[in-house]
């Protein structure tokens, strides 16, 4: 069986080399270094598992920046393209989508198409309906950067949106193509499988904006905020996931996904939904206060103090830093007479919002006053006592 896929993102190429290993796969994306890569061999993410099968596994895979050799005479067609929100709209940008979709019935009108980027509620329903095209189905997706193939090769749930054969079939593939064994397959209707993702991700953004916040009232009143959270997550009905404090949620998926699951509360009745979003913003003011009373010895001494930011990736395994929530702490700070320098190898540019980018790192810690981290790392214990970072257990 032949199967495409639209987008060589995390979620494109993780499905991609899942499927590969009992299917042909034909990746297409719009940008050709993007495809050099893939046909080298080699991963254009940081991603273990995506690099180990690129380079070891035997896959049926290619990847094209030609959308008819990758859409004609596939019987399954995955999108996975980019769906940012857009705060004038409160609604995601599913452009990109919607022009896959009339690609995809121009070259091969008869595929079923499998919709994995993140939409709001109700969506699917209506994009069938608009393109008269009765085909789509909305599988979510719950994956993590810098892991995002080895949790579709060991997947929570399996949730399709659908009741059709096809929408049976696909997830009999994604079941067959995957590591674990005993998986919960779901088949709901496709506002259902919507609902499904956007609750989850809240629901991953309500914990980390509670330890935040925990974490915050710990600062003030100056209380050990791990042993805490240790003590709060020995009851085992709230456990110790996603208890690490943090300068707020970041990535690609939870700031968006809250922002339209708020959007799409605008006619029901919600209090907590909306203070999961608005929570987020003042963790980051907090973090910001708290740096400026760190500088404020050199500031009113009439001194330039140097606040420098240790990477602005998400998480210590991914060279995405896409909505990292430490971009949000720098803008804060713009408006303040700090000077402020980045350290992060893996960009490719002198400038980041206006800010010097350093890849010296011996450079980068004798010139910062201060140096912000999102999680502590090794090389810089060195420097730990100039260092600030609410990171409690050394965890992406």
């Amino acid at each position: 069986m032949k199967i495409a896929v639209a987008g060589a993102g995390y979620v494109g190429i993780s499905n991609a080399l899942l499927l590969s290993q009992h299917h042909e796969v034909v990746a297409y994306d719009i940008l050709p270094e993007k495809i050099a890569m893939l046909n080298k061999g080699l991963s254009p993410l940081s991603d273990q598992t995506i690099e180990d099968f690129l380079q070891n596994k035997k896959l049926n895979f290619k990847a094209t920046i030609d959308k008819v050799e990758a859409f004609s005479d596939a019987a399954f067609i995955i999108i996975a393209t980019p769906t940012d929100y857009d705060t004038n709209k409160n609604f995601f940008n599913t452009e990109s989508i919607e022009s896959v979709i009339k690609d995809i019935i121009s070259i091969n009108p008869s595929a079923t198409i499998v919709i994995k980027s993140t939409v709001p509620v109700g969506y699917t329903d209506s994009i069938n309906k608009r393109f008269s095209y009765q085909n789509i189905i909305f599988s979510p997706e719950f994956l993590r950067e810098g892991s995002a193939l080895y949790d579709n090769l060991h997947p929570s749930r399996i949730i399709v949106g659908g009741s059709s054969i096809q929408a049976k079939d696909f997830a009999n593939i994604l079941e067959n193509a995957a590591e674990k064994s005993n998986i919960d397959i779901l088949f709901t209707n496709s506002s259902e499988a919507e609902a499904i993702k956007l609750f989850s991700n809240t629901y991953l953004a309500m914990r980390v904006a509670f330890f935040n916040e925990l974490d915050s009232y710990s600062e003030v009143y100056n209380l050990n905020s791990k042993h805490i959270i240790d003590g709060v997550g020995m009851d085992p009905r709230i456990g110790s996931n996603y208890n690490n404090p943090s300068f707020g949620y970041g990535g690609y998926c939870l700031p968006k996904d809250t922002k339209q699951l708020k959007a799409n509360f605008s006619d029901v009745p919600n209090n907590l939904i909306s203070a999961i979003v608005d929570s987020n913003s003042t963790r980051k003011d907090f973090i910001t206060n708290s740096i400026l009373k760190k500088l404020s010895t050199l500031m009113d001494q009439g001194k330039i103090a140097t606040l420098g930011v240790y990477r602005l990736i998400m998480k210590s395994n991914s060279d995405n830093y896409r909505m990292s929530s430490v971009q949000g702490v720098i803008e804060r700070l713009k408006k303040t007479e700090i000077k402020i320098i980045i350290y992060e190898p893996v960009l490719d540019q002198e400038m980041f919002l206006d800010f010097e980018v350093l890849r010296d790192l011996d450079k980068f810690k004798s010139e910062s006053d201060v140096i912000l981290t999102n999680r502590m790392v090794d090389e810089l214990l060195d420097v730990k006592e100039k260092t600030y970072s609410r990171d409690l257990y050394g965890e992406s």
